[in-house]
C-alpha cells in the first residue's frame, strides 16, 4: 500500500476527486491560485487529529497574513464524518476548509496512503502538510509517526512559510 510521497517541485494531483460538505456533489481541486496549506490527517475524531485542528483553526488568520490562500484539512473518511468533526472543533464556524477524500483518490495521489487497518479500520491518510504555490508544491512535511504531531503542527507550520 506504500507509494512513493509527492516532493516539492512536483505538481498538485488536480484530478483526484473529494467532497465538502455534500455526499452527492463532488470535485477536484483546480486551478489553485496563491497559496494554500493542505493538511493529511489519518482520521477525524481520532486523538491525535483533534487536538491537531484547533491549532489550524485559531491560527487561520496569522495563515492568511502570510499570504495562504485556503487552508484544507483532508481525511480518508466520508463527508458526513467530516462535516460532524468540523462542527465539533469550530461550532461557530470556521474558514478552514473541511475535505473528505472517501476513496483515498487524493491522499494516494499525493503518496501519502498507509495500512492503517489494525487501528482505523483501513487505508488512511499520513500526518502530513503540504505547501503549494499554484498548482506546484513548494513544502512537504510528514510526521514519522502517524499519531504524533510535531513538525505538521499549525505553530511548527507558520514560521516555515
Amino acid at each position: 500500500m506504500a507509494n512513493r510521497e509527492i516532493q516539492p517541485g512536483s505538481k498538485f494531483p488536480a484530478n483526484a476527486t473529494v467532497k465538502e460538505d455534500n455526499p452527492e456533489q463532488t470535485f477536484h481541486i483546480t486551478k489553485l491560485t496563491g497559496r494554500n496549506v493542505f493538511v493529511g490527517v489519518p482520521g477525524a475524531f481520532t486523538g491525535a487529529c483533534s487536538a491537531q485542528i484547533p491549532g489550524y483553526i485559531s491560527t487561520y488568520e496569522q495563515f492568511k497574513e502570510k499570504g495562504i490562500n485556503n487552508v484544507y484539512v483532508v481525511a480518508v473518511n466520508d463527508v458526513f464524518v467530516l462535516k460532524a468533526w468540523k462542527t465539533q472543533m469550530a461550532p461557530d464556524g470556521t474558514k478552514v476548509r473541511f475535505i473528505a477524500d472517501d476513496k483515498a483518490e487524493l491522499t494516494l495521489a499525493l503518496g501519502m496512503l498507509f495500512d492503517a487497518t489494525p487501528l482505523l479500520g483501513g487505508p488512511r491518510s499520513k500526518r502530513y502538510v503540504v505547501v503549494t504555490d499554484g498548482d506546484k508544491i513548494i513544502s512537504v512535511a510528514v510526521e514519522p509517526v502517524p499519531g504524533e504531531v510535531t513538525v505538521t503542527a499549525a505553530d511548527k507550520v507558520l514560521p516555515l512559510l
